[in-house]
């Protein structure tokens, strides 16, 4: 099956929407919804390395489990950290999708990603490349991320602090 037909597959759509969703939830920075899109034993990771696929032994820029998502949501919602002081403002385009695997339980997903935000009168813009796995529930709202990989285009070099999530 080519990947065009993939796209006629209702799972397909089911994980495009998810993913679709999560960007517009962190646009409106509803942080604490955005935690509750990811699977109990789902994880967020930014690698640094642009070719590893083992991130608990690699070195990361974020590698999170539920626990550390949640205390990741906590400093963005407190207005505490500096990352969450007067907080970017972002647009996120996640287009090209690509279907690497498909399955009765879970879809897995390229895509790409362009990040625009501007704080404290500065606009930065942040290119990467997202794999989301998507665990498929009963219907599309029980539908959740077990995996979101985020590989920034630039993640070998110095990356600003952010004061969003990618």
């Amino acid at each position: 099956m080519t990947n065009m037909h993939n796209f006629q597959d209702p799972r397909v759509l089911r994980a495009i929407e998810l993913v679709w969703r999560e960007a517009a939830l962190l646009d409106a920075k509803d942080y604490p919804a955005w935690e509750e899109l990811f699977t109990d034993d789902g994880v967020y990771v930014v690698p640094i390395d642009p070719d590893t696929t083992d991130y608990a032994s690699s070195l990361n820029m974020i590698f999170d489990d539920k626990r550390m998502r949640h205390m990741r949501v906590e400093r963005m919602i407190q207005g505490y950290a500096p990352s969450a002081v007067a907080a970017a403002r972002t647009v996120r385009n996640v287009s090209s999708f690509v279907v690497k695997d498909i399955s009765d339980t879970a879809v897995t997903l390229r895509s790409a990603q362009i990040l625009s935000a501007f704080k404290r009168n500065e606009f930065q813009t942040i290119g990467a490349e997202l794999t989301h796995t998507i665990a498929l529930g009963e219907t599309a709202d029980a539908d959740r991320i077990h995996e979101k990989v985020a590989r920034l285009i630039n993640s070998e070099y110095a990356v600003n602090a952010a004061g969003f999530l990618i």
